[in-house]
């Protein structure tokens, strides 16, 4: 069986150090031009040594984003970012414009190439062609069925490639989008997209203003270009079998609550899977913890056809949310079975709560013995980014993360 990448985002450098940590084999980070997500936090050039470090101890990967589309004032700056990167030891670098990529290859000669998801990359041809150029990865688009995936990887047996399986989508194709720029003056093919898609709208025909169009699901209107999000745990086998390499999870602004969780949860399936391919059975509470997380509703995007009715939500652009992270473990005595935490999200002696860590499976706990700083008992951690003391059911490790479902 071939290698399999678990391919995490990451906003920032502590998001970077929890998704390899629960099980990422390498990441995709933006440095502080270039990226398509600037509303990440984003890495510094010694933030990215750091992380790049930290990754190739533990025999992990980075790779690094700039894919944006590229006009003139942007050339000279980053010939000089490829070069930059290339000295700090990235694994790869994503680029999703030709120019972008010949001036990667005229700067650092060395530096491995993946072609971003940007550049709608749907048909072996395509592909072939940018192999041909020497990029060694292609990320597909999103608007691909699995059928379609089998047919590039068999016509291009010596190209990797990649391809999102959880996350947002975008109504337009493969990310390249307009309506950001003609709205909000922000270029969403710049990394600025004010993600106009998810606003509510409602028609009214020029000649008649003040008379809308019934064509809305509530008195405010109609999110007609609001997506579900994607999610493909339950169909692992499908995904490797198809021919991809690198399985991708979208989320670079998303928590690290996110990170850790949906991370996780692939890692174990994917695990699975090779472990015993003939005797993989479905493990449908990885679908359960993924839901744990703030989503939308999910679906499987194109990957078995055109998506049915019921892929666009047009009633709310709002998250699901059932659970709250209330605090991140820092340290943990053995001896005397405490954790230090730092607190998130409010909580109470009496609540019940779930324990997450690095590649073990949470636990639930009932919120007991707990003190501040000083020791003095606490009812409740109320104040946000406190530092709390708590008495351990279970032994815990640094970056475990407490979690507690939110009242209905």
């Amino acid at each position: 069986m071939k290698q399999i990448e678990l391919l995490a985002p990451a906003g920032n450098l502590y998001k970077l150090k929890i998704a390899l940590k629960y099980g990422a084999d390498a990441v995709y980070i933006g440095g502080e031009s270039f990226s398509l997500r600037t509303a990440a936090d984003n890495f510094t050039r010694d933030e990215m040594a750091e992380g790049i470090d930290f990754a190739h101890k533990i025999g992990k990967k980075v790779y690094i984003t700039a894919n944006i589309i590229p006009h003139n004032a942007d050339l000279e700056a980053m010939e000089d970012y490829f070069k930059e990167i290339y000295e700090l030891g990235a694994d790869a670098v994503l680029v999703s414009d030709l120019g972008a990529f010949f001036l990667c290859k005229k700067a650092a000669p060395e530096l491995e190439i993946h072609i971003s998801t940007q550049a709608n990359n749907t048909n072996y041809e395509t592909v072939r062609a940018w192999r041909g150029l020497g990029a060694l990865r292609v990320v597909l688009a999103r608007e691909m069925t699995i059928g379609e995936v089998r047919e590039i990887a068999d016509k291009n047996p010596d190209c990797e490639l990649e391809a999102f399986v959880h996350g947002a989508m975008c109504v337009s194709y493969s990310g390249r989008c307009l309506l950001s720029n003609y709205m909000t003056c922000r270029d969403s093919n710049q990394g600025a997209c004010s993600h106009p898609c998810r606003w509510n709208y409602a028609l009214v025909e020029e000649k008649r203003p003040g008379e809308y169009y019934p064509i809305f699901e509530n008195e405010r209107g109609s999110f007609i270009f609001n997506s579900k999000d994607l999610c493909m745990i339950n169909h692992i086998p499908e995904l490797i079998e198809s021919g991809i390499t690198s399985l991708k999870i979208e989320g670079r602004v998303k928590s690290e609550y996110y990170v850790a969780t949906v991370v996780q949860a692939y890692r174990n399936a994917i695990d699975a899977y090779l472990a015993d391919p003939e005797g993989y059975v479905y493990d449908g509470r990885l679908f359960d913890e993924i839901c744990k997380v703030s989503h939308r509703e999910y679906y499987t995007g194109f990957f078995f056809g055109i998506p049915p009715e019921g892929a666009q939500i047009y009633g709310s652009s709002s998250y699901i949310r059932d659970y709250d992270i209330v605090g991140i473990v820092e340290d943990y005595d053995p001896g005397a079975g405490i954790a230090k935490i730092a607190q998130r999200n409010r909580f109470f002696v009496g609540d019940e709560i779930e324990v997450i860590q690095p590649m073990k499976p949470f636990f639930t706990m009932r919120v007991g013995n707990m003190t501040d700083e000083n020791g003095q008992p606490l009812e409740a951690a109320r104040h946000a980014a406190m530092t709390v003391y708590l008495k351990m059911d279970t032994p815990v490790v640094k970056d475990a993360m407490l979690r507690k479902k939110r009242e209905q």
